[in-house]
């Protein structure tokens, strides 16, 4: 049914179940599995960082996320055909963007809890479900880890 499977990682906590179960659709599809990170600037960034210019600061920081997704790809068990795909930018149009230039039929994101800035704006998650042209999966922590 999937043939190519877009993983949204945001470097959380929630990665390594994202990851995994991206990778476990793949695996049973026999599917390509992308890797997405959106990046933008940190709110606790180093002030050293600060003495970048805008454009060294975000290739920077392009790196670094590439650099992990490829870390992350090197860690699964399972060799899959797809890309790392990194860009600066708001993360659900970044997401929503990849998904459409890869042809992804599914998109795997990990949910978010709903703090008040999440109430009065919206979740990532909630904006790529209800702006992408191809299937979500939220996936959400194990429940006994979310109580």
């Amino acid at each position: 049914m999937y043939t190519r499977i877009l993983a949204a990682l945001d470097g959380s906590s929630r990665t390594d179940l994202v990851l995994r179960q991206a990778a476990e659709l793949a695996a049973s599809h026999g599917a390509a599995l992308d890797l997405c990170r959106a990046v933008n600037v940190p709110l606790g960034m180093p002030v050293e960082a600060w003495s970048l210019s805008g454009e060294e600061l975000g290739s920077r920081l392009v790196e670094l996320a590439h650099q992990d997704l490829r870390n992350l790809r090197g860690s699964l068990t399972v060799a899959f055909p797809g890309e790392i795909h990194v860009r600066l930018g708001r993360p659900a149009q970044v997401i929503c963007e990849v998904a459409d230039a890869v042809g992804a039929d599914l998109i795997v994101i990990g949910s978010h809890g709903f703090d008040t800035l999440d109430r009065l704006l919206g979740t990532t998650a909630a904006r790529v479900v209800n702006h992408a042209h191809c299937s979500v999966l939220v996936v959400r922590p194990p429940r006994d880890a979310a109580a």
